[in-house]
């Protein structure tokens, strides 16, 4: 064989976006001002008919976030202006459960996304909200006589108001930073989540979020309660067109895993490039209780998302898969946080992320072990690939252990597509394309395989991702 010449590198193509970038005439039903006023505040209040003690809450809020400065550490945030954001739009639709009743715009836009074609498929319920209300709703009725809840948040807040004011914003406090103080005043739409004691739901339930107007914020609110032995598998996904204003997402998600209780919390974040992504999620798992994340982070401009989990209970466990794609004006900024305040407790953090074009993908993790966790156990394993010399790639762990008899692990690897690799493969008798694509394939496949591909459509558009494109 003579001297092996490298060929110039493949390129790797981003996600196909056109199904995500449609957009739909802005026929908002209301819009509230841009900015954030207590007259704003209480207006949305008003319209959402809150109970006194939530347009309470919103106010406290409003005043944590103007006291709380933007964190100093992460992504530049400069860009965003919440005197530009519109905290509030009501589409022109009522909230239905009859898929047919839904405006026609509105409907074609999550046909495209495949939402009634899972839910005809492989899904006991479904939840569609568009800007800031779910538009439709609906729950086999045999869970129905099972006594799970499954519903909007607006509609918990009427039929369920002493269990949503128990838990509302319990384990994200608005103080927990400035978005959560946001969050607090301004959240609308979302999902609630009660499964009652013993009860196995073993066909998932998703809510689906879309936002389309374009200065926009989406704050949803998202709170499951999974009780005693009782188990759930929740499916969350979430897009919006590209607009060249600024976006934000600043949603918020608290789960409740009870003594013996299992849950299992899928997401697909596949926001537009002009999103600024400030979501917020934690978990509280009470003895013997399990938590699994399986996390997808593949849109926004910039993304700042470490799910939380405080295993509070004797052996609470939980496991966080994740995988995040950051190509061309994007910093995604990711990872997870686990607290261990139990004996016997343990965790599993593995993550994979890929970075192109000058994207930036950083992971952050923090591992917090209490004097309580007597035999705790964690593991962290974070890979990342860089496919060509222009991207990045952080790995920023932080371990505060404070309890001598435990079993605390952390590796990291980040790395190129080596031509090593290549020439190997390609000795081998396959050609040059298709060996990156092999690579990129095997690398990211120990976390595809967990993300639940059969359920959602949406799923397989972003996790096999596209690998075409010409030698050149």
């Amino acid at each position: 064989m003579g001297d092996f010449v490298p060929k110039k590198k493949t390129q790797i193509d981003d996600i196909e976006r056109t199904i995500y970038d449609i957009t739909n005439e802005d026929r908002s039903a209301y819009k509230s001002a841009s900015g954030l006023t207590e007259e704003i505040i209480r207006d949305i209040s008003a319209r959402k008919h809150d109970p006194a003690w939530m347009l309470d809450f919103r106010l406290k809020s409003l005043k944590v976030y103007h006291e709380t400065p933007m964190p100093a550490w992460g992504p530049d945030l400069s860009a965003l202006d919440m005197d530009e954001i519109v905290t509030y739009v009501r589409p022109d639709a009522k909230m239905v459960g009859d898929w047919n009743e839904v405006p026609e715009d509105i409907k074609d836009t999550f046909d495209r996304l495949g939402i009634p074609a899972a839910e005809k498929s492989s899904l006991a319920g479904v939840g569609a909200q568009y800007d800031s209300e779910v538009v439709y709703h609906s729950i086999q009725e045999s869970l129905v006589k099972q006594g799970v809840v499954y519903t909007d948040m607006e509609t918990a807040l009427q039929e369920y108001g002493d269990i949503v004011q128990q838990y509302f914003m319990t384990l994200v406090p608005p103080k927990a930073h400035k978005f959560a103080a946001l969050h607090g005043a301004v959240w609308s739409g979302g999902s609630f989540v009660y499964v009652p004691e013993g009860i196995q739901v073993d066909i998932p339930l998703q809510s689906y979020f879309r936002l389309n107007a374009a200065g926009a914020g989406q704050f949803e609110h998202t709170l499951i309660i999974v009780e005693k032995g009782a188990s759930l598998h929740f499916i969350e996904g979430c897009s919006a067109p590209k607009y060249n204003v600024t976006n934000l997402h600043a949603g918020c998600v608290e789960l409740f895993v009870k003594e013996g209780a299992r849950l299992r919390y899928s997401t697909i974040e596949n926001w537009s490039r002009n999103m600024m992504n400030l979501n917020t999620k934690r978990v509280k798992v009470e003895k013997n209780g399990a938590v699994e994340w399986v996390s997808g982070s593949f849109g926004s401009h910039v993304s700042m998302l470490y799910p939380t989990s405080i295993l509070q209970g004797e052996n609470a466990t939980c496991e966080f898969t994740g995988i995040t794609f950051a190509s061309k004006g994007q910093e995604l900024d990711t990872g997870a946080t686990v607290i261990l305040d139990a004996p016997n407790t343990s965790a599993n953090i593995s993550t994979r992320s890929i970075s192109k074009s000058g994207g930036a993908a950083i992971y952050r993790s923090g591992v917090k072990v209490t004097p309580r966790a007597v035999g705790a156990k964690c593991s962290v394993n974070c890979e990342s690939l860089m496919l060509d010399s222009a991207s990045r790639s952080d790995t920023l762990p932080v371990m505060d252990v404070a309890c001598d008899t435990v079993d605390i692990g952390h590796e990291a690897k980040i790395g190129r597509i080596s031509d090593e690799a290549i020439f190997y493969l390609m000795s081998r008798g396959i050609d040059e394309e298709e060996a990156r694509a092999m690579i990129v394939r095997g690398f990211v496949e120990p976390i595809a395989k967990e993300l639940p591909l059969e359920y959602a459509v949406e799923m397989n558009n972003l996790v096999n991702i596209e690998l075409e494109g010409a030698m050149g």
